[in-house]
């Protein structure tokens, strides 16, 4: 089983930044995400298509630029975008394809898909790769999200999410809900989490264990609330647990510091530095490896991630800092 992992830094980070990503900060962004190995990415304003308001905070670029700047740049993933029915319209949809967008999540409360039905029919009769995306699911019970799951299937919907929107739901719910759709949609079932409870991680491998093959992030965990569940470090997780995603490793951790960090500094926002702390667990090495590990990599030129890999593959235990130097010289002896 593959897990398909939407990234959604450039639409639901765009909370933390107050709807300011620029142009030239979605191609950056999307260029390294698309070289990385992600397949669909979704741009926009937090709210989605035509959210740029006095009532959710102005975007700096209006939506046909952004999903433009996103499309120009990315040579292999799908652009998404969401839509909330109330506050995007077909007539928006259209713009939206126009643009170049081929993906769409069609976003309602989780007891009013009713108000999606023209929107999902529209889309797909568009071309769209159309999603329904099941807000608030912890406000239903399990049985009531299949009902409504079920309405925007029967309107045409190609995927179905359970979203915990608020954070609030703890494996067990997340399991009743995804595990339920699973067994009674003929389509497949994601799941989009938040991190409030400090969950978004474990939350994300009960949804997927439950049956769910869509699964979102966010670089850094960039998001509305306490963020979504972080892209890289839910792509090392399911790479320790031996479930492709096909997204690089490396690649996605180089976007998240060396292309987001810098964007998000410079609007006033700081990323928690998690990245080392993922490695080390990552590896299964002792957490006093990372200062010698960095040391080693400048000292022989060789990236520090190799050598803690490396070190965890060996059974590295507390107090064999100094093999840490004998590993990377034989890193950079070897390029």
């Amino acid at each position: 089983m593959s897990i398909i992992i939407t990234d959604t830094t450039l639409r639901d980070g765009s909370h933390s930044v107050r709807h300011q990503f620029s142009k030239e900060n979605i191609a950056s962004l999307v260029s390294g995400m698309d070289k990385a190995g992600v397949s669909i990415i979704e741009v926009g304003h937090g709210d989605g298509l035509a959210g740029s308001t006095c009532n959710y905070g102005f975007a700096k670029e209006s939506d046909t630029d952004m999903i433009q700047a996103a499309v120009q740049t990315a040579q292999n993933a799908r652009i998404a975008v969401l839509l909330l029915p109330g506050i995007g319209t077909v007539p928006d949809l259209q713009k939206a394809w126009d643009a170049g967008a081929r993906v769409v999540r069609i976003a309602t409360h989780v007891t009013e898909a009713d108000i999606s039905h023209e929107h999902i029919e529209a889309a797909r009769k568009m071309g769209f790769f159309t999603i329904g995306f099941l807000m608030m699911a912890h406000r239903a019970q399990p049985e009531k999200v299949l009902e409504e799951a079920r309405k925007m299937e029967s309107y045409g919907a190609q995927v179905v999410y359970a979203t915990d929107s608020a954070g609030a739901l703890l494996p067990d719910g997340v399991r009743q809900r995804v595990g339920l759709l699973k067994e009674k949609l003929s389509i497949p079932v994601g799941f989009h989490s938040h991190n409030n409870l400090g969950l978004a991680i474990g939350n994300s491998l009960a949804a997927i264990e439950a049956g769910a093959t869509y699964i979102d992030g966010s670089l850094g965990g960039l998001g509305a609330g306490a963020g979504n569940t972080a892209t890289e470090m839910l792509t090392a997780v399911l790479e320790r647990a031996n479930i492709p995603t096909g997204i690089d490793l490396f690649g996605i951790m180089d976007t998240a510091t060396q292309v987001l960090q810098p964007i998000i500094s410079s609007l006033g926002v700081t990323l928690p530095k998690t990245q080392d702390a993922m490695m080390l667990g990552y590896a299964g090495v002792y957490s006093s490896f990372m200062l010698h590990a960095r040391r080693a990599a400048e000292r022989f030129g060789v990236d520090y991630r190799k050598i803690i890999i490396t070190a965890g593959e060996r059974s590295a235990v507390g107090g064999q800092e100094d093999w840490l130097y004998r590993i990377a010289r034989e890193i950079a002896e070897s390029k």
